[in-house]
């Protein structure tokens, strides 16, 4: 594997070796000491996560609130994502700066988020299947997020907004400036 830092710390950009033949291609997902070894973080996933979404699906932002917040290692097995990540470490050069990147089925990349990001995707594609893997077990009371359109951080989407296709919660999730709890 390749791993690639982001101008955000501790925020990589991985790429697989991929073997590919006449029979198809593997490639090892993820393996937990070479990844360490790259990148000196250490991770303890306790959960699989798969989502499937149809073109224009717009999931997030979302995250976890102390002590309960998540490190994710995201991918797309099928289609295509825009995958959007917010720094909301107080102490981070980078607080309140985002990163994306196009995640395919086709380019095998994967995203590594630590612990302290807010998190989305809109799917680019119909049958768009999603999987992650996180550290830490999904507790309800420490949900949140911020609003997908929340003009202090400015995020460029590459798609008509209008089209999007978003559930009601994330609708009326606040814009971070309302947010006093972080």
């Amino acid at each position: 594997m390749t791993v690639h830092p982001t101008f955000i710390e501790d925020l990589y950009v991985i790429e697989p070796k991929v073997f590919n033949d006449e029979r198809g291609f593997f490639y090892e997902f993820f393996n937990q000491k070479v990844f360490e070894q790259l990148t000196g973080q250490k991770t303890g996933f306790v959960q699989d996560n798969l989502a499937q979404s149809r073109k224009g699906v717009l999931r997030g932002f979302h995250f976890q609130k102390e002590p309960y917040a998540q490190t994710k290692l995201v991918s797309v097995l099928n289609g295509a994502v825009l995958d959007v990540v917010v720094d909301l470490r107080k102490n981070s050069k980078t607080y309140k700066q985002h990163f994306s990147i196009i995640l395919s089925a086709e380019n095998k990349k994967q995203l590594f988020i630590p612990r302290g990001f807010a998190h989305a995707y809109l799917s680019l594609e119909d049958d768009s299947l999603f999987f992650y893997k996180i550290d830490n077990f999904y507790h309800p009371e420490s949900e949140a997020g911020i609003r997908f359109d929340d003009p202090d951080l400015n995020i460029d989407w590459q798609y008509d907004l209008s089209k999007l296709i978003l559930s009601d919660k994330d609708r009326n999730l606040p814009y971070l400036k309302n947010m006093n709890d972080l």
